[in-house]
């Protein structure tokens, strides 16, 4: 069974891209919902501020791929019923982890958009709304210090997300087509 990482920035549409990945029959694995899961332990609110704390806590504990290895399990039980798709892989490390791991069986695919269309869509989110100097701050970080750039730089399939909604399908469509 595949292994389908979705990666990009935040604002780029990985979600999006995951969802239909998900209508066409993959099970959904979000990284996030560890760091969800661990806001909820210790009564946190969910704020970027906390987000990026229990982020770079978890890293802290368990390295770089701490992310990948916490979710590990999750995917493999998945993997038993059918082809995944991950939202949300960010670090080098946590590809060169999956990588090591899966092997041929894993696939990157980047979402692009530019930051300006990014930050727009940020600041009008539902869930997880970021303010502009917000979704500024957390590029900055996510490139500098998880560096989320390799495995975008190194995605199998990239699809640039600045038009529709029905275009992005499209083009998703597309990818799980030469991925059967």
């Amino acid at each position: 069974m595949k292994v389908v990482s979705i990666v990009g920035m935040a604002g780029a549409g990985k979600s999006e891209v995951a969802n239909i990945f998900e209508e066409n029959g993959f099970i959904r694995i979000r990284f996030g919902d560890v760091t969800d899961e661990e806001l909820r332990k210790k009564g946190l609110q969910l704020s970027e501020e906390n987000e990026r704390h229990i982020r770079e806590l978890l890293r802290q504990e368990y390295g770089m791929s701490a992310y990948a290895i916490l979710n590990l399990s999750r995917i493999d039980l998945a993997r038993k019923a059918s082809d995944v798709v991950i939202d949300g892989l960010y670090s080098w490390e946590e590809y060169t982890f999956l990588k090591t791991y899966y092997g041929e069986d894993l696939y990157l695919v980047a979402v692009w958009a530019s930051p300006g269309i990014r930050y727009a869509r940020l600041t009008t989110r539902l869930n997880r709304a970021l303010t502009l100097d917000e979704a500024a701050s957390r590029d900055r970080a996510e490139v500098e210090n998880i560096n989320k750039g390799g495995p975008i730089a190194m995605a199998d399939f990239t699809i640039i997300n600045e038009s529709s909604l029905k275009n992005l399908k499209k083009e998703v469509e597309r990818i799980i087509s030469k991925l059967k």
